[in-house]
């Protein structure tokens, strides 16, 4: 799953990219430091089912940290979008064409109100913080309208003829969007479409069906990057204002200090905490021990970065995501190879015990007879949900 890191330029998406995943990517003060899309490994945390099991537990993709799992998801990080950017203006094309395979995004905007739309760093308040979100929405739909009404006459009118399925026709032409069918009969409930007739449909018409497929199956947070200069009741004003898009503060030079601070030694620090302790005070030099006590009245004030939470949310709540543990030992939570818990599976939520199959390996997914939940001891059909944090076992005649 990928899940795409997008603003305008000079808002700190190299510095979240970096706090995300400790890759040294190139950051600096000045427009489109980021060209070619940085790609990395970000994670997300659940509890792992081994405090339960009562062993502890043999990672192998999801690292796992005092009882809790740490799943990877993959990080996008593309290059600074400016207005225009469907007409190619800036990095325009490039830009869009690097969205095509997130399934959702994190927009970082400068809760400040210092960066212009082209990214060049001016006094604060000088700008909207809330002007960059309106304009992404408008850039990606007029882009995707602009997919959309490629020859929509000729290729309505076939339709018509044919008596084809007009979802289908939507769908095929969205093909490097990853849009299914289902996922455009559900946008057309919102629309008063004429579903028989689409010849009679308008230009207009067709920017708002982009609209609502991006609405439904984009899913977007908005991180309002910079906190650490800015005020609480300023983060709340503008996500009022940006309702009800989720709009979050954080300040991912805060995150970034403070996992680099942890990854030296000088201090303990779980990503998403509150608050980290000291390893050893009495080491740290003068400048050290001041730029982390800014870091502790930062979080008295706001209570975390706000940067792990922001990428969790879009996950769990924005994408519906879940994670569950195949094994092949039901009882000792084993793999063939003995490793309990090995590997923890990021699914959509609603995904299937015959889905999970296929995800683990295509021949089990082709030779299932039934599915074992090892931690309530229950067989499960292979259309039976799962459910966050099943361990489950999957009978297959392969």
């Amino acid at each position: 799953m990928d899940v795409g890191l997008v603003g305008q330029p000079n808002v700190g998406k190299s510095t979240l990219f970096n706090a995300l995943t400790m890759l040294n990517v190139p950051m600096a003060p000045y427009p489109f430091t980021t060209v070619e899309p940085n790609r990395g490994v970000a994670h997300v945390r659940v509890a792992c089912p081994h405090t339960d099991l009562g062993h502890p537990c043999t990672p192998g993709n999801a690292p796992c940290q005092e009882g809790t799992r740490w799943v990877p998801v993959e990080l996008v990080d593309v290059a600074g979008l400016v207005p225009g950017a469907h007409e190619g203006k800036g990095l325009g094309n490039r830009f869009l064409d690097d969205l095509r395979q997130a399934e959702g995004y994190l927009q970082l905007i400068d809760i400040t109100g210092a960066t212009a739309p082209d990214g060049h760093l001016e006094e604060p308040g000088r700008f909207d913080p809330a002007e960059p979100v309106r304009f992404l929405e408008e850039e990606m739909v007029l882009w995707l309208g602009e997919i959309l009404s490629r020859q929509w006459e000729k290729a309505a009118r076939s339709l018509e003829l044919n008596e084809g399925k007009v979802e289908e026709l939507i769908a095929s032409r969205l093909t490097g969007l990853n849009f299914k069918p289902t996922q455009v009969l559900a946008a057309f409930r919102h629309l008063p479409l004429d579903l028989t007739h689409p010849t009679r449909w308008t230009e207009a018409d067709l920017v708002r069906l982009a609209r609502e497929l991006l609405r439904a199956n984009r899913p977007r947070r908005i991180v309002a990057n910079k906190a650490d200069r800015s005020r609480p009741e300023e983060a709340a004003r503008v996500a009022e204002e940006l309702a009800p898009l989720p709009c979050a503060p954080a300040s991912a030079d805060v995150e970034l200090l403070l996992r680099r601070a942890d990854q030296a030694g000088l201090i303990r620090y779980h990503p998403g905490d509150s608050r980290f302790t000291y390893s050893h005070p009495e080491g740290l030099k003068p400048a050290q021990r001041k730029a982390l006590e800014e870091v502790e009245r930062f979080l008295s004030v706001w209570g975390s970065t706000g940067v792990q939470q922001a990428l969790e949310a879009l996950v769990f709540e924005g994408l519906s995501r879940i994670v569950v543990f195949p094994v092949e030992d039901e009882t000792r939570w084993t793999d063939g190879k003995g490793r309990v818990l090995p590997d923890a599976l990021l699914v959509p939520r609603g995904t299937t015990a015959r889905e999970l199959a296929f995800r683990v390996h295509t021949d089990l997914g082709e030779g299932f007879l039934r599915a074992v939940d090892a931690r309530r001891k229950r067989t499960l059909g292979a259309d039976h949900p799962l459910e966050p944090g099943d361990v489950v076992r999957v009978v297959s005649k392969r």
